[in-house]
């Protein structure tokens, strides 16, 4: 048995074009698009190069995009007061604070400087607590996350009931999608590198999410037959018959577990474009949140 490949790039392309559409419409009944202000803090290469696709998706669907470069110096109270006037800048729906922050900065202070209402990353400690309570509702869910469910239900995953095993307990991914599928009444374990006899338990699964940042770790041997695979990973390893002298593979070893599950993902173009996507969903939705607040530009 060979799986079904799930292209993220080809659902995610389908989110873009439902955003556009929306975002044209905005347009037409307001007067105004969607905003996406992002804050970059120093010269990291893989940050840069992030933030770049992020401002052209906002392009290509129509979302004015407000970049903020600040050098690696910046001081704590520079940062906290460009994200608080961004706050209040009317034109701006969404923030989206580029990490990892230079080592001086306190992190977590930054993103509380985030308005609820323009979190679109989802990491508001609101947002998140709300995502960890049963019958509670977030106003936007991560975006990674987020993309790994809808990959899910692209391919017709059943949740109910289902055994569902997480391996990763990340802020950003593990415990997030963790939490989603909980809502979603599957029975969901959480893998760390404390978990005992991981093998046997990733084999368990009828979902499989990986979010570890270890190159091809999860072994065929470790996926039951005909299970959902989701490799959130992404890692560069050293290949020496590349171009570049590199490659990237997630955290499953895709050639050997495609003949095993029932449906997996690739590394890359799995859920790497569902992320973008899901950031632009989630900036489209803030800024129908204001109108309903009536905190539209003047």
């Amino acid at each position: 048995m060979t799986a079904r490949i799930i292209d993220g790039e080809a659902v995610a392309s389908k989110i873009r074009e439902q955003v556009k559409t929306d975002v044209e419409q905005m347009v037409k009944s307001h007067g105004f698009p969607p905003g996406l202000a992002t804050v970059l803090v120093g010269d990291n290469p893989a940050s840069q190069q992030y933030v770049r696709m992020k401002q052209n998706r906002c392009k290509k669907v129509g979302i004015a995009s407000f970049g903020h470069n600040l050098p690696a110096d910046t001081g704590q109270e520079e940062v906290e007061n460009l994200v608080r006037e961004l706050g209040e800048n009317p034109k701006v729906h969404g923030i989206l604070v580029q990490l990892p922050l230079p080592g001086h900065l306190d992190e977590e202070a930054v993103l509380n400087a985030i308005p609820l209402y323009k979190d679109i990353d989802g990491f508001h400690p609101v947002n998140i607590g709300r995502l960890a309570m049963k019958g509670r509702k977030p106003l936007f869910i991560p975006c990674t996350p987020a993309g790994v469910i809808r990959l899910l239900e692209e391919v017709g995953a059943q949740f109910e009931g289902a055994e569902a095993v997480v391996l990763g307990r990340s802020n950003i991914v593990g415990m997030p999608v963790a939490m989603l599928l909980i809502h979603r009444n599957a029975t969901v374990t959480v893998c760390h590198s404390r978990t005992k006899e991981l093998p046997e338990v990733c084999r368990r699964a009828d979902i499989l999410v990986t979010a570890v940042g270890r190159p091809q770790m999860v072994k065929a041997d470790w996926i039951k037959s005909g299970a959902y695979v989701i490799d959130v990973g992404s890692n560069r390893i050293d290949d020496p018959e590349s171009e570049k002298g590199y490659r990237w593979v997630g955290d499953v070893d895709f050639d050997a577990a495609k003949e095993v599950a029932g449906a997996i993902t690739p590394s890359p173009g799995g859920v790497g474009p569902m992320t973008i996507a899901g950031l632009l969903q989630n900036t489209l939705h803030a800024a129908k949140l204001a109108i309903e607040r009536g905190a539209t530009p003047l």
